[in-house]
């Protein structure tokens, strides 16, 4: 199913590109962004962070990765539009949605995931080297994710220590209205998430709105229309579901912090060996990951 065209340039030639989706779901698109090139290029699924933005707010890195790399995204879709009979999303099924995209983009890909999904993609990449399963990731980039937040802890991991996971969704966890598809899902909406960003750089933001006066001003228009493109993107967020979003506040923030004590959620949990290599030495993985509360991963050395 095309859905846009767009063109980059490949080797000082301009090429069309034609957006399509490879799989989809009632909570995701897996989107292909095909070239029309005979050139053979590596497949990467970057990895788009549920965190109240849309995947468009990787644009720009789409953009840097398509001259010399064959791209897929998750395209995550508005809570509010899921009706409540397509069932729920958490981080189980985020790690499923993971699995199921690398099977559809087969052997040999490679991952980036951009902070929030860094855990869930090396999850899915764990399960899926248990399980030996062909399309388990050639790489993994992991760019500022919550591996162990235990580790220099950010203001972030503070607050989630500071309240109770029952505070958080008596505050932050609100019903869709009844006009939209998703009526009556519990949610954390994304107008909740966009205060919350920007009241942690409140100073920055303010500071960004009066250069933006000054720009309009003193005529300054292509600072002003930059301006107005990054805010209307940095507006534009989307409701979240609430098992995806108390499940990274329960188990990536709180979980892992409570007293350094491994907390299993359940009775079952799956080991596994997770091997990658970085140039002509090996790169290994050493963590507990507690993801779901049926699953636990650990990666770790041979």
């Amino acid at each position: 199913m095309s859905r846009a065209k767009i063109a980059v340039t490949v080797d000082g030639q301009a090429l069309e590109v034609i957006e399509e989706a490879a799989d989809d779901t009632p909570f995701g698109t897996l989107l292909h962004f095909r070239k029309d090139h005979a050139g053979p290029h590596p497949r990467v699924l970057l990895v788009a962070p549920m965190s109240g933005h849309f995947a468009t707010l990787l644009r720009n890195t789409v953009q840097v990765m398509l001259p010399e790399h064959d791209v897929y995204i998750t395209d995550w879709k508005n809570a509010r539009d899921v009706p409540l009979s397509e069932g729920r999303f958490g981080l189980d099924e985020f790690v499923d949605h993971i699995i199921r995209f690398l099977g559809v983009m087969g052997q040999g890909a490679h991952v980036v995931a951009v902070c929030q999904p860094a855990v869930p993609a090396l999850a899915a990449a764990a399960v899926m080297a248990e399980a030996g399963d062909a399309a388990v990731p050639r790489s993994m980039t992991l760019m500022a994710g919550p591996i162990d937040t235990r580790v220099n802890p950010t203001g972030v991991n503070e607050l989630a220590q500071s309240r109770s996971i029952e505070w958080f969704q008596r505050h932050l966890i609100g019903a869709v209205p009844w006009r939209f598809p998703g009526a009556f899902r519990h949610v954390y909406p994304g107008f909740v998430q966009l205060a919350a960003f920007m009241s942690m750089n409140l100073d920055r933001h303010i500071n960004a709105h009066l250069g933006q006066f000054r720009s309009l001003v003193g005529g300054d228009l292509l600072s002003a229309e930059a301006h107005r493109r990054f805010y209307g993107e940095y507006g534009a967020v989307m409701d979240k579901g609430f098992l995806e979003k108390s499940g990274n506040v329960a188990v990536i923030l709180y979980d892992l912090e409570s007293g350094g004590e491994e907390r299993k959620l359940g009775d079952s949990f799956v080991p596994a060996r997770l091997h990658m290599e970085a140039g002509s030495g090996a790169v290994a993985l050493k963590d507990v990951i507690e993801i779901a509360p049926h699953r636990t991963w650990e990666v770790a050395d041979a």
